[in-house]
């Protein structure tokens, strides 16, 4: 009787993703060498990661000029939700290739604003506007 050799142990999807998103310098050797088996096993995996490593090359180097070559490159690969998401960018391609091109992040307005209606929130509708500006203004 001839047994077949076990499978090797797929990694939780959440530890795979986690993987692909952590830029390759930053991985353990462990990983690097986790990463390797499973792009090795799946081609489309492969491809899926090499977009998404250049995609985030782009927005890392401000480089949105090159969006649209990017773009025709995932035209050409079978990669269903990738082909949808590069669509998606097509809509307003100016703004997003201006969105990677910047420097300038509203990130520190999102915080405030997420602060404000957190403390909104907090007054179960009955913190009344001067209520409001003053827990705001003395960052409580």
């Amino acid at each position: 009787m001839v047994s077949t050799p076990p499978l090797p142990t797929l990694p939780k999807p959440r530890r795979a993703l986690r993987w692909i998103m952590t830029h390759p310098e930053r991985l353990r050797p462990d990983e690097v060498v986790g990463i390797k088996e499973i792009r090795a096993a799946c081609p489309e995996l492969d491809a899926t990661v090499a977009h998404v490593r250049a995609f985030a090359t782009l927005m890392h180097e401000h480089r949105g000029k090159d969006l649209p070559a990017w773009i025709a490159r995932i035209d050409q690969e079978a990669l269903p939700h990738l082909s949808q998401f590069a669509g998606g960018l097509l809509h307003d391609l100016d703004a997003v290739a201006a969105g990677l091109s910047s420097s300038w992040s509203s990130g520190q307005v999102e915080g405030q604003v997420t602060r404000v209606k957190l403390l909104k929130r907090a007054g179960y509708g009955r913190a009344k506007l001067d209520l409001l500006r003053t827990r705001i203004l003395l960052r409580t």
